[in-house]
């Protein structure tokens, strides 16, 4: 359960990088370091930070010129790849698109993913993607030339024409951003299991083993009250809530802090942006797994600042159709009660999902 931490945890995992794929990585020293700081972060606070990822500071930075650049664009060409239903709930959405708890949150954002997980409630595998549905495109006249993307949304965030012609890529599923960051979950779940005591594997397989994934563009406009509102509150980028997989790895702005996470005692601590690292934090199926040893935390966005804010959120979930309960080594380590239930993690994602967006 979560503490009345002050602070966010920072963990340099480079020996668990280094190591994680080594049949003797449980009996090193270094990783051993790693794998305790894990256990202490996903006891103490549910949030981490993590360093010495091994992705470079290039690559975090180019994603988010690359999602600034779209976002910047005409509200017209951005909602020619909108988010819907019939597109398998991946796609771009518009400021106050997404609720929390009945209350529409101030940021745009554009969900992309490993193919059709579910369309209209179809389980993952039933319905497949088509390019009449999924591959969209949009391009806008710029000055001096051609500036736009072509989008699919289950592949890449975009193909983006600069000005003088070149063009920027960052592919997702296929090619180096997703890749990265699907392997750096792999890993940082490896030390997660050793961490619960189980072998480096115990997570993957059944649990993990085609896992679903989603990478989230957001965009937080600056707090303003042209919208009416009186009070701050109603201008939250992105309300309370607690993340529905495993593990979440977010590449933030370096220059706005807009993060806040609940402490025990209901206290919201900040978690500024640290550059060249990731802020990391746990989900309701690793609380699950773990019996509630570890806690999926409660956290929101608040922009107070003068600047326009861009993050990057990666989701490492379970497999789609994985049975999610409490592991025996996690009962037996907190009474040998099962202090909580099992879910279907497909089933728990559908249904947040179809209440979290407007249409």
């Amino acid at each position: 359960m979560a503490t009345d931490f002050t602070s966010i945890p920072i963990i340099d995992i480079s020996c668990l990088v280094e190591k994680w794929d080594d049949a003797n990585m449980g009996e090193d020293a270094g990783v051993l370091n790693v794998v305790r700081q894990l256990d202490e972060a996903c006891r103490l606070a549910g949030f981490f930070y993590v360093k010495g990822h091994g992705i470079p500071d290039t690559l975090l930075k180019e994603v988010k010129d690359i999602t600034r650049q779209f976002f910047y664009l005409p509200l017209e060409e951005k909602i020619k790849i909108k988010l819907s239903a019939e597109t398998g709930y991946r796609g771009y959405q518009e400021v106050g698109d997404n609720i929390t708890k009945g209350v529409p949150d101030m940021h745009e954002a554009i969900d992309v993913g490993d193919g059709a997980s579910f369309v209209g409630g179809a389980r993952r595998g039933e319905q497949k993607s088509s390019s009449g549905v999924w591959v969209k495109s949009w391009k806008a006249a710029g000055e001096g030339g051609e500036q736009g993307c072509d989008v699919d949304m289950n592949s890449s965030i975009g193909r983006c024409v600069t000005k003088n012609g070149n063009m920027a890529y960052m592919e997702i599923s296929e090619n180096l951003w997703k890749d990265l960051t699907y392997e750096l979950s792999r890993k940082i779940m490896r030390g997660i299991a050793l961490a619960l005591g189980c072998s480096r594997y115990e997570l993957e397989g059944k649990i993990a083993g085609d896992p679903v994934w989603v990478t989230r563009l957001l965009g937080y406009p600056v707090v303003s009250k042209a919208n009416g509102c009186s009070k701050a509150e109603n201008d939250i980028g992105c309300g309370a809530h607690t993340d529905y997989g495993l593990l979440t790895l977010v590449n933030q702005d370096e220059d706005v802090t807009a993060l806040q996470v609940q402490n025990h005692s209901g206290e919201w601590i900040w978690a500024p942006p640290i550059p060249g690292t990731f802020v990391c934090n746990i989900g309701d199926m690793l609380k699950i797994l773990t019996n509630g040893i570890y806690e999926s935390t409660l956290h929101r966005v608040i922009n107070n600042s003068p600047k326009y804010r861009i993050c990057v959120a990666y989701f490492y979930e379970t497999n789609f159709d994985a049975v999610i309960e409490p592991m025996e080594i996690c009962v037996q380590k907190t009474g040998g009660i099962k202090k909580l239930g099992r879910a279907v993690y497909g089933e728990h994602l559908v249904s947040k999902v179809k209440n979290n967006f407007r249409y």
